[in-house]
């Protein structure tokens, strides 16, 4: 996938590109239906419109659609039997009382690992469905686009245990050559479109050929996403993109850049390097207190026009957790019985794999990363409030993050931001949905959706660790610490899975992995 981010880029462009092995066909006993009926019986319903949570319900799906949803009922009252939907010969019904159901959650920033951090794509997919993802997006897909769009094609057949995928294809990907020209821009945006991208993701490009592009992306109703990279953002930043046709964003980069005010270029220091990573990410952490301040006159033209354009923004915030606080990310509970060896090394200090980059992490990088969030949160707070769309992605597989654990802790960093936590659900699931242009299909609990669902034993919006698949830490009238189960059931298109039962597979992938190389656990940096 990456070896450095300049090298990254300059590998997008070679005719042949290193893809890990396809996802096994779906096993015997790998989930459950879709029924010609079944009946979620008594739950509290998280709708993921914003509408607070209701029950107990039941909630009656029909093959693969959302039917009915049905209020039988008040807290802590009998249920009126009469009031409950009947269960037809041939239907199943799961008792399911005490238990809230979510829509399926929808991470934004997917990818499906690479052949240099060494993990299978069951590894990856079964994280995710584990932790309730029923739809991702792929932005950039970097195993090859005929991969990704072939993954996508198997998920939507339920041929394999993978939530849905939305292919976006790396600008510039499968050519032997840059692109010198805007028609080769439209020409390559066409091929991607015929080999079934449903988007581009670009890193920034020059102005004329990435703007032509984008125009052709918006003439064949494809939508797009930017990670707007300190090699182009000093000429195409959020601003420029949004107003030639990009739908979204990624992290915050070229957001800063858009609200210089005083200045058109980042303070880099002298000695400066892009391309290593350690200059590129510590100064990344200072970037935001160079950008104009709340309530400017900068700061208002550049979050009113961007409103105006219904742009959309996924802030990843997660997956820069660890530049602020080492430690917590490199030492989380999930790594012991999730994180396959090869990942672990691949995130370990390195100068050649991208997102390595703590080559001497301290306290003033972490300092300066604390206030970069605080002014980052704001600005994605402000925005939402002021109405703009806010999603969830995790961007998972660098930097410490492991696929699902990470999506779960963007929900708990947008709640640091001051989201409500039912508009931490909307983000992550009606917002996702919107912003992919699937809205009339997936991204809530109503008749006539697909039944992508999540079910959890205890409330996520009292605590998102509840979502966890290492659960979460509760001291009981025993006396005794227990950890809460984590997600319990996800349903993917009418198709009920066992997530405990998918984490387990991939715990056993982990420790058959470690068992092959012959270690029991894995080491900590610096430790012999």
């Amino acid at each position: 996938m990456k070896r450095g981010f300049l090298a990254a880029l300059l590998a997008a462009f070679g005719a042949v590109q290193a893809a890990i092995p396809v996802a096994p066909p779906r096993g015997a006993g790998e989930g459950d239906g879709p029924y010609p009926q079944l009946i979620l019986r008594g739950v509290t319903v998280i709708n993921g419109t914003g509408t607070p949570a209701y029950g107990p319900a039941d909630v009656v799906i029909e093959g693969n659609h959302i039917a009915n949803v049905v209020a039988v009922g008040n807290p802590g009252a009998p249920i009126d039997p009469k009031r409950r939907p009947a269960l037809r010969a041939g239907g199943r019904e799961i008792d399911l009382s005490g238990q809230y159901v979510m829509p399926g959650i929808i991470d934004m920033h997917g990818h499906i690992g690479g052949d240099e951090q060494g993990v299978p794509a069951e590894y990856v997919y079964k994280l995710w469905l584990g932790h309730g993802i029923t739809s991702v997006r792929e932005p950039g897909c970097g195993n090859g686009i005929d991969f990704c769009v072939s993954e996508s094609k198997r998920s939507e057949r339920n041929a394999i245990v993978a939530p849905r995928i939305f292919p976006y294809a790396f600008f510039g990907m499968g050519r032997d050559t840059p692109m010198t020209t805007p028609e080769e821009g439209r020409a390559w945006v066409r091929e991607m479109h015929r080999r079934g991208a449903l988007g581009l993701k670009c890193f920034g490009y020059r102005p004329d050929i990435l703007e032509a592009a984008l125009d052709e992306m918006k003439k064949l109703g494809m939508r797009g996403t930017c990670h707007h990279a300190q090699l182009d953002v000093a000429r195409v930043n959020v601003l420029t993109t949004a107003r030639w046709g990009l739908t979204s964003m990624e992290h915050w980069y070229g957001l800063p850049e858009a609200l210089f005010d005083g200045r058109t270029v980042q303070d880099y220091p002298a000695a400066y390097n892009y391309n290593n990573e350690h200059d590129r990410f510590s100064q990344a952490g200072r970037l935001w207190a160079q950008a104009a301040q709340p309530g400017s006159e900068k700061y208002e033209a550049v979050i009113k026009e961007l409103l105006a354009l219904d742009f959309t923004i996924d802030p990843t915030f997660t997956i820069y957790q660890a530049s602020r606080d080492l430690m917590r990310a490199r030492r989380a509970d999930w790594h012991d019985a999730y994180t396959l060896p090869a990942l672990w090394d691949y995130f370990t200090p390195n100068r050649d794999n991208h997102g390595s980059f703590f080559f001497d992490w301290g306290t003033e990088e972490e300092i300066a990363w604390r206030d970069n969030y605080r002014r980052w949160m704001a600005f994605v707070n402000d925005y939402k409030n002021r109405g703009g769309r806010v999603t969830v992605g995790s961007d998972s597989g660098y930097i410490y993050k492991v696929y699902g654990f990470g999506t779960i802790e963007e929900l708990e960093l947008l709640r640091e931001a001051g989201f409500h936590p039912l508009e931490v659900i909307r983000a992550a699931t009606l917002n996702g949905a919107q912003a992919l242009g699937a809205a009339d299909r997936i991204g809530s609990i109503e008749p006539g959706k697909l039944a992508d669902l999540v079910v959890v034993a205890d409330n996520p919006l009292a605590n998102f660790k509840v979502l966890y698949g290492t659960g979460h830490l509760r001291l009981g009238a025993d006396g005794a610490v227990h950890r809460t189960p984590g997600v319990a059931l996800t349903i993917k298109d009418g198709i009920v899975y066992d997530a405990a039962r998918l984490r387990a597979d991939v715990r056993r992938l982990v420790a058959e992995d470690k068992a092959r190389r012959g270690i029991t656990q894995l080491k900590q940096p610096g430790v012999s």
